[in-house]
């Protein structure tokens, strides 16, 4: 019998993907986007994937993004897609049903929102845990990942969720410079107020940062 796991993270591998979880999303259901909920119920597994940032590019950020920051982050986002529809492919080629979940598309432009969180299905696919910057926390690469996820009614083995934790670390309430990031938690609005204030940089234009996910680095 096919082992269906190894198959498609066979095929991730091939696409520089770093990270390869599975889950059941049964009780996140009601959190995704209405599109996701009428139209797409019968899907009840997950897959998810994370592709590691650069390094030395994230070396380039200091108390804004940079510009080498702006088009790695939009070429990972688009490498993550690529990989998303590549796996959503294999899986339909195997008569079964699948749909790619972009890594960064907004359908809820005044929450800030997409069709799900992708955090939240890799906290679930076991890639790590959501720390207090309320980015998802791999034990290997810290917050320096981004993912995308695949939807489908292929039955797959799952793996254990993350139970992980930041510990005594706090490097990310230290380096935000929105203060949006405490003991308490991730307060979004701050953070979305400073990314705003980016977007106005010469060349940036978009809504990054990056200043919590160089800093977030395990040990």
């Amino acid at each position: 019998m096919k082992n269906y796991n190894l198959f498609l993270k066979e095929i991730a591998e091939k696409e520089g993907i770093t990270l390869f979880g599975v889950c059941k999303i049964e009780e996140l259901k009601d959190l995704f986007h209405q599109e996701i909920k009428e139209n797409l119920s019968s899907l009840s597994y997950a897959i998810s994937v994370g592709y590691k940032l650069s390094s030395g590019v994230l070396a380039t950020i200091k108390d804004a993004p940079s510009l080498l920051y702006k088009h790695h982050y939009k070429s990972i986002n688009w490498l993550l897609d690529q990989a998303v529809e590549k796996i959503a492919s294999a899986i339909q080629n195997e008569g079964r049903i699948a749909v790619a979940i972009p890594a960064s598309q907004i359908v809820d432009w005044e929450k800030q929102t997409g069709h799900l969180s992708h955090i939240l299905i890799g906290q679930k696919c076991g890639m790590g845990w959501i720390g207090r910057s309320g980015t998802l926390v791999n034990s290997k690469y810290g917050a320096q990942v981004r993912y995308a996820t695949v939807l489908t009614d292929m039955q797959l083995e799952i793996d254990s969720p993350s139970d992980g934790n930041c510990g005594d670390c706090r490097k990310c309430i230290e380096a935000c410079p929105a203060g949006a990031i405490s003991e308490k938690g991730y307060d979004k609005k701050k953070c979305m107020e400073k990314i705003k204030e980016f977007t106005r940089i010469k060349g940036i234009g978009v809504g990054i940062c990056g200043i919590c996910i160089k800093a977030c680095v395990p040990g």
